[in-house]
């Protein structure tokens, strides 16, 4: 996320525990101090993290521009931060999340704000009402648009590690930090967040093989099967072992950045915003939505573009694509369909109209 170019480093907080830890004499316990503080910080994802202190970090900034103190928090000097975000232009599900963030540091200080208190609810409230526009969702890309985009690719080791990438993103019904978050085997990395195991046609009775992911996203630990596809050309599991072999690729991170110079495999860890860019190239080269102008095909696309195509083309029960994305209801799976069961119940023709 982009740091706001008012703020600099010495702005940004120390977590809570680092806060609050006191100064122990005892080494047992000053190591089990870190070790509450590295627990601490992996409460939640690297992702939401950061934005949440790029969150306080602009809400401390707006406080010292405007003479305010940072502590104690205040609900109406809060409401009236809101009101200035929501009047810049701010969209009401960005304002929610840095709300979100302000609350997360204050918890983290030792000193809770109360979001429902009626100073900052009832702002929060007409904000709402009177900004609120239904959520920008990403274009679901489906499996003859996923077969354009990977048509696009060259055939050289950057390619067919980008094949991999889409395939198994799309089959998977993957987040993009989940894609990138993969090791080849458990315990091979310290910022791993899954690992995959290759089966092998035959491991059990009228099995074809495939790759079983173990995943660790917003829901806690999943489990999700890729089965094998009908070419090798398309197979996510066939593309994703082809990565492998030529890129040597067989302890540590799944997909790793390519060096321009030589084209050799990196040792580190793809960054999830290469999943997003990558969508977003393919989908133009493949020319899918030729009927939106450029930048608003650069915007309609993105990692999850792969995650609602799998949910929008699986023609299965429900249970399963919930099951298979890691939704905890089904109406979530429900917002990730896109278009697919739209006047499929018709309660006009119901009604007798």
């Amino acid at each position: 996320m982009a740091q706001d170019p008012d703020l600099d480093a010495s702005d940004a907080p120390a977590t809570g525990a680092e806060a609050n830890t006191p100064a122990l004499s005892d080494p047992r316990l000053t190591r089990l101090a870190e070790t509450a503080r590295t627990y601490a910080r992996a409460a939640r994802s690297e992702n939401t993290v950061r934005a949440y202190e790029s969150d306080w970090r602009r809400f401390a900034s707006w406080l010292r521009r405007n003479g305010f103190p940072e502590t104690p928090p205040d609900p109406q000097t809060v409401g009236i931060y809101l009101a200035a975000q929501a009047e810049a232009g701010v969209t009401v599900s960005t304002l929610e999340r840095r709300l979100s963030g302000v609350c997360w540091r204050y918890r983290q200080l030792g000193l809770p704000l109360d979001a429902a208190d009626p100073h900052v609810a009832t702002v929060l409230a007409g904000i709402r009402r009177k900004h609120a526009r239904p959520p920008v969702q990403k274009e679901a890309i489906f499996a003859d648009e996923l077969l354009a985009m990977l048509a696009t690719l060259e055939m050289d080791l950057r390619g067919l590690r980008d094949r991999a990438i889409l395939a198994i993103g799309f089959a998977g019904g993957l987040r993009r930090s989940e894609i990138v978050g993969l090791d080849c085997g458990p315990d091979q990395s310290e910022d791993g967040t899954g690992w995959i195991e290759i089966v092998p046609a035959g491991a059990t009775p009228g099995n074809d093989g495939g790759v079983v992911l173990q995943l660790c996203g917003k829901t806690g630990w999943r489990e999700v099967e890729i089965g094998r596809g009908s070419r090798p050309e398309t197979c996510p599991v066939a593309l994703l072992e082809t990565w492998m072999r030529l890129g040597r690729i067989a302890h540590g991170p799944l997909f790793r950045s390519i060096a321009r110079k030589n084209g050799g495999v990196a040792a580190e860890r793809l960054s999830d915003k290469h999943v997003a860019r990558l969508v977003q190239k393919t989908a133009l080269a493949a020319g899918i939505r030729g009927d939106l102008t450029e930048g608003e095909r650069k915007r309609a696309f993105g990692g999850h573009s792969l995650r609602a195509g799998l949910a929008s083309s699986a023609q299965i029960e429900e249970a399963h694509v919930q099951r298979h994305l890691g939704h905890a209801s089904p109406d979530m799976t429900r917002r990730y369909q896109r278009k697919r069961d739209r006047f499929r119940v018709n309660l006009t023709k119901a009604a007798g109209l």
